[in-house]
């Protein structure tokens, strides 16, 4: 019997009717006669009322009790699945992630499933049953409940995918696969029907909010490969998968770009070896990810501008840590709100000269100026004033055929 992981989203249940349809796309596969394991998210915007209410309490709240509070918003909405697929007639329950259990590693709310323990679930299948699983969480070697970060159920469902070796795995969402650009910013956005891993993980990384990234390596390592799909309307959606001989010779897949990034300068730096690593390990300690970098010595070579880009949320802690960092000396510290970061991925790029000149001259064709440039050999990300963010999608999506 082929089996099946099924995930779904918030935005798919996050109504009753909207639950209701979920369980009649969960029917449709185990009446074709399949092992189903379901994976569900909480109900949208559960999460993040969840959050207010610790942030009400308090400004450090507890970690481990965050993830034990988080955590109620997937419990709650696998219940309501399960009762209405028992209500179709169907045999079906609920499953707690410390039922199972699912065992994570790692610190609270960033976690990673290490091992999955099968035996209760291919039980319950064995006999017919629909298991419904709580995503976004596991519990750790304390035997406390963890969670996996935001769209940590795709990360749970490509962890089950490979652990109980299933036939495919189906991510269930708002929108019915991955798109050449955000459909909602750019009118002639097509959507992919294949893509690699390495895109997608590089389109999840720089903006596209289709996939958690971590996930998408997960699936990489494990050659799990998995269909994105809307719960809204019955398309085909994306396949994203590692199999070289599914791609078109397309030299651009995709283009990404981002809202909430800044540039952040420190100005005269005073230049000497492992000035860099000065600057960068406090932030890393801190849990800022730091994403392009840009280093200008002056002619005398004693001084050095240190341009990167960090999530503007990060940006006055940036501004405290590297103010109190005594091991770096410098004149300025400044920052630019008003960036953001637009990218263009493609593994044709590898073979294909001319790429970067003609993202370049056709940005400078619209007068847009590009102020950090950022390659590896998949992708080019240029970062460029926030207002230009249309502008530069719509004639980058045009230059590489993508319309």
């Amino acid at each position: 019997m082929k089996t099946v992981v099924l995930k779904f989203g918030g935005t798919s249940v996050g109504s009753i009717d909207r639950i209701k349809s979920v369980a009649k796309i969960i029917s449709s596969y185990k009446k074709k006669k399949m092992g189903v394991i379901v994976v569900s998210s909480a109900m949208s915007g559960t999460t993040n009322e969840l959050i207010k209410k610790t942030k009400e309490l308090s400004n450090t709240f507890d970690a481990a009790e965050y993830d034990v509070l988080l955590a109620t918003g997937e419990q709650a909405t696998c219940a309501l699945i399960a009762g209405r697929l028992k209500h179709l007639g169907f045999k079906a329950r609920s499953w707690m992630s410390w039922q199972l259990p699912i065992i994570t590693e790692g610190p609270y709310s960033s976690s990673r499933i290490s091992k999955i323990n099968k035996g209760k679930i291919l039980s319950f299948m064995k006999s017919g049953g629909i298991p419904i699983i709580t995503g976004f969480q596991g519990i750790n070697l304390e035997n406390r409940l963890t969670t996996l970060g935001r769209g940590g159920t795709d990360a749970s469902a490509i962890m089950l995918a490979k652990f109980f070796n299933t036939d495919a795995c189906d991510i269930y969402t708002d929108v019915d696969g991955v798109y050449t650009t955000d459909p909602r910013n750019h009118s002639k956005a097509k959507k992919i029907h294949k893509i690699s891993y390495d895109e997608m993980l590089e389109m999840a990384s720089l903006g596209a909010k289709v996939m958690q990234p971590t996930s998408v390596q997960d699936a990489k390592l494990n050659n799990i490969n998995f269909s994105v799909k809307s719960s809204f309307q019955k398309k085909k959606g994306t396949l994203i998968t590692g199999a070289k001989k599914t791609f078109s010779n397309q030299i651009i897949t995709g283009i990404t770009s981002t809202k909430n990034d800044s540039k952040v300068t420190i100005v005269g730096v005073k230049d000497r070896p492992g000035v860099a690593a000065a600057v960068f390990k406090p932030l890393s300690l801190n849990q800022i990810n730091v994403d392009m970098v840009v280093q200008n010595i002056s002619l005398n070579g004693k001084e050095t501008d240190l341009t990167f880009t960090i999530k503007s949320e990060d940006v006055k802690k940036t501004e405290k840590i590297i103010k109190q960092n005594k091991k770096i000396s410098f004149r300025k510290f400044t920052y630019d709100n008003n960036v953001s970061k637009v990218s263009i991925i493609g593994v044709g790029m590898i073979t294909t000269p001319g790429i970067t000149y003609r993202m370049f001259q056709a940005l400078a064709s619209k007068k847009i100026n590009i102020m950090v440039i950022s390659t590896s050999e998949i992708k080019i990300s240029v970062l460029i004033s926030n207002k230009q963010i249309k502008k530069a999608v719509a004639v980058l999506h045009k230059e590489f055929k993508l319309d």
